[in-house]
């Protein structure tokens, strides 16, 4: 090429796209960045024609997103904290405050600061009672102090 060669353009884009995947959100435009910067080294090394740059850098994005799609998937990142978001979740074991009663499996308790609507047994407005679950937005209860005799069976 006359005037700037083609690995430093190469390499401009690579730089580019390490800097944008900084910026966007997801895993996608770093693959992208070492294709360019692959096809920047394969350039200053042999200086093939511009379209096998090309042809090399598609062929190269395409093999470095799809091995690390597989190898994210065989290693799946591992989160400290998983029901970070998942608020119902995180609800489970904590005891809660009737305030509606719940009548016919359905009623209202307080936890925290927010009421949610809740399921179990019938318990008056005012008791105390475990969330032992959740079923989409709805808390399953149960009341506290209910002790289970099983060996009265």
């Amino acid at each position: 090429m006359d005037g700037i060669e083609s690995y430093w353009i190469w390499a401009i884009l690579g730089l580019t796209l390490a800097a944008l995947e900084m910026l966007v959100p997801g895993v996608y435009l770093i693959w992208l960045a070492l294709a360019a910067l692959s096809v920047a080294v394969l350039s200053f090394v042999s200086g093939p024609p511009l379209a096998m740059e090309v042809i090399s850098f598609v062929s190269l994005s395409l093999i470095f997103a799809f091995s690390a799609k597989r190898w994210l998937r065989d290693r799946p990142i591992i989160s400290s904290d998983p029901l970070l978001n998942n608020r119902v979740g995180r609800l489970v074991g904590e005891t809660a405050v009737v305030t509606q009663a719940i009548e016919s499996g359905t009623g209202r308790v307080k936890v925290g600061d927010s009421e949610w609507t809740a399921r179990g047994a019938d318990v008056d407005a005012g008791a105390r009672v475990r969330i032992t679950g959740n079923r989409g937005t709805d808390l399953l209860v149960e009341p506290v102090g209910v002790l289970r005799d099983e060996s009265s069976n």
